[in-house]
């Protein structure tokens, strides 16, 4: 066989197939050779190979000799599992999956929204005891909304919010760039409490770091009125868990609305999973049939770049290495190191 233009590797993600996968890249690449690796042999024989990889990771040792490898196409969002440094080092740039996730998740913030508005849990608790009782709810209409984090998701959450008459507040790093919301604010400790006191829904839909992690906790949860739901589309440790507990308890808030938790997965015996005013579902608001589809758009697209710009400086020895086409690749997370 001869080398293959790209590499998929074997280990799939959200029980998708790599065989689907390796498919919708051949669909938008039919002049390219795409191999998937099926065995570790195999991976250990194509990587070496390929221009591109594409995978959940690749180890070190595998790294350390794939020396025609320019572009690693990582099938996560977050990459902190990854070997940054050796990327790095070797002179591979790294991109992610980001974005692609971000139309089921700002559906499934917006639909968790809706079960409180409407108070359609309670409706579902009294189905399972054949319960023809009525019960109150509440208008989404007229809601002040703070969307903490104004990246894919939260761009696509607010997008979505427009059709409901609602006011949003948008949380950022930069405030000046602006954005999508009616306010913008930063992260700064006075603003978000401010915010938190006008918001009768609070999504979480920022990156984990040292400036979230904990950003909601016992004094945030305090701030909320006894009205406001949490819905956290982002990591479980941008809340304080015991706190969000202690709160649900205590009625201090209405609900919370988790998608992910601290710790993940969560226990069967946390106090969570027993409390009604709290929905709880295991990090599946990203998962769609179109997870593929939207992942091989952008590798075929940075497949196309490298391409081009290798044509552009093919007398280069090191052509592609240092990649000055970089800022035309999508969902670059890791820049080779081009000192």
């Amino acid at each position: 066989m001869d080398a293959p233009d790209i590499v998929v590797l074997r280990e799939g993600t959200e029980g998708l197939s790599m065989d689907s996968y390796a498919d919708r890249l051949r669909e938008r690449l039919p002049n390219r050779t795409v191999a998937l690796a099926r065995t570790p042999a195999d991976e250990r024989d194509l990587v070496p190979q390929a221009r591109v990889v594409t995978g959940i990771s690749i180890d070190e040792d595998q790294l350390a000799r794939a020396d025609q490898l320019e572009l690693f196409a990582c099938v996560f969002a977050g990459t902190d599992h990854l070997p940054s440094a050796a990327f790095r080092e070797h002179g591979v740039t790294v991109t992610n999956a980001g974005g692609i996730h971000a139309p089921g998740i700002a559906e499934q913030a917006i639909g968790n929204m809706l079960v409180f508005a409407r108070n359609l849990h309670e409706g579902w608790r009294r189905k399972q005891q054949n319960e023809w009782r009525h019960f109150q709810s509440h208008e989404f209409t007229d809601s002040t909304v703070t969307v903490v984090g104004l990246g894919s998701i939260g761009q696509e959450t607010v997008t979505r919010l427009e059709g409901f008459d609602v006011d949003t507040i948008g949380v950022r790093y930069t405030p000046s760039k602006g954005g999508p919301t009616d306010e913008i604010i930063g992260f700064d400790e006075a603003a978000i409490h401010d915010a938190f006191a006008r918001s009768d829904y609070v999504v979480l839909a920022c990156p984990l770091n040292d400036l979230t992690r904990g950003l909601v906790g016992e004094a945030e949860l305090a701030t909320l009125p006894p009205n406001a739901v949490v819905v956290n589309v982002a990591r479980g440790g941008i809340v304080d868990t015991d706190a969000l507990v202690s709160a649900l308890q205590s009625n201090a808030i209405r609900g919370a609305a988790l998608d992910v938790t601290e710790p993940e997965p969560l226990p069967a015996d946390h106090p969570l999973w027993d409390l009604e005013n709290c929905l709880i579902t295991p990090h599946t608001g990203g998962h769609t049939p179109k997870h593929w589809d939207r992942l091989a758009d952008i590798v075929a697209s940075n497949v196309r770049t490298l391409e081009a710009a290798g044509e552009d400086s093919a007398s280069e020895a090191t052509a592609g290495k240092q990649h000055d086409e970089d800022s035309e690749l999508e969902n670059v997370v890791v820049r080779p190191d081009s000192s």
